[in-house]
């Protein structure tokens, strides 16, 4: 007898077929939770995970870090080791910090018009974010460079064409490059939003935005002092760079006038903007964190540490500007500084032991 499957079609099912899963939608980070985030610039001397604890510990939930010496060439490798990266990370995650800001080296300069420079400024650049992926960070914050006398369209678009060269071939993923305006100093270019804006038009598909400084911009002469001021500031910087751009604000005060051109930073409310201005500045409806405002959007102090504690109150004022209590705000070590740590780092460094032997054993000879 024949068997009756020989021959027969199978009948076809649909939910036979193959289906891929379908990629998750990558989900915000956390930071990007609508509320505010208040950082602060701290130091990775020593241990670079030792600066998400001091950003921490000076009540800040967001900061900002050099990834290197500032005003030095990398010599050698000048990448981070993974087991440090990771350990960043890892670490960053435990503390619930967002977003991260690196700050680029002071020395870079892509508008130089020496060409060894340039060259240098360009690797130096790729480094900068080479080490931003590794740590994970969000933002790399860059001062656009000076034309050194040379014409200023030429200084920006040697500027956008470095940028480009020092990104070839690499993978940013998350990381978004923001260009901070300047106060102005010299033939610095960036003191205007038109030359911030040109640049952001000239770097083509790179993931590109805006860091404000606030000192920089009374600097600059930009009024921000004043309610009427700072809606003008606003409107201009929303005509050119598009205020959706502006990732990050470096909240400073500013020792010098308002069109000085001259580059100092103050303590919150110590200096020619003022504690009602920054007042206007981080409870502003298009600024904050609001809806008309942009979700993540960072507050980061470059203020200087004068004296032990600066720190934690310059982080403190930014808090009750924008009415959190010591209650409501991220909590902070009492007694902390960064200045108070460095000085005690500073004190049981193996040379200062070494001295204190020498002269001890001096005293003994005598």
């Amino acid at each position: 007898m024949a068997d009756p499957l020989i021959g027969a079609e199978p009948a076809y099912d649909l939910d036979d077929e193959y289906r891929p899963e379908p990629e998750p939608i990558p989900q915000p980070p956390a930071w990007q939770d609508g509320s505010f985030r208040i950082g602060i610039h701290t130091s990775i001397a020593g241990d670079i995970a030792g600066a998400l604890d001091s950003a921490a510990k000076l009540g800040a939930n967001a900061l900002q870090i050099f990834s290197s010496s500032p005003r030095m060439w990398p010599r050698g490798g000048s990448r981070i080791a993974e087991a440090d990266a990771a350990r960043f990370r890892a670490r960053r995650a435990e503390l619930g910090l967002g977003p991260l800001v690196i700050h680029d080296n002071y020395l870079i300069n892509l508008a130089s018009p020496d060409r060894v420079m340039r060259t240098r400024s360009i690797q130096a650049f790729h480094d900068e974010m080479v080490r931003a992926v590794a740590l994970g960070a969000d933002f790399l914050v860059a001062h656009p460079g000076s034309g050194l006398g040379t014409d200023k369209q030429q200084a920006i678009a040697e500027i956008a064409q470095g940028m480009r060269h020092a990104a070839r071939g690499m993978k940013l993923g998350g990381l978004r490059i923001l260009v901070e305006n300047t106060s102005g100093m010299g033939s610095a270019v960036g003191a205007r939003f038109e030359e911030i804006r040109a640049i952001l038009d000239q770097t083509g598909d790179l993931p590109m935005g805006v860091c404000l400084d606030t000192a920089h911009t009374l600097e600059a002469g930009y009024d921000i002092t004043t309610e009427e001021g700072l809606e003008s500031t606003i409107g201009a910087v929303d005509r050119t760079v598009g205020l959706d751009r502006v990732y990050v604000l470096h909240v400073n005060d500013s020792k010098t006038p308002l069109g000085s051109r001259v580059d100092r930073h103050e303590h919150i409310g110590r200096g020619k903007i003022g504690l009602a201005a920054f007042g206007r500045i981080l409870n502003h409806a298009r600024l904050g964190p609001g809806l008309q405002g942009l979700a993540g959007r960072a507050f980061i102090l470059e203020t200087p540490i004068d004296r032990p504690g600066d720190d934690r109150r310059n982080v403190r004022a930014l808090w009750e500007l924008v009415g959190m209590s010591v209650r409501q705000a991220p909590r902070a070590e009492n007694g902390f500084s960064m200045l108070k740590a460095k000085v005690k780092a500073k004190a049981l460094t193996p040379r200062t032991r070494r001295g204190k032997k020498k002269r001890k054993s001096a005293k003994v000879k005598r």
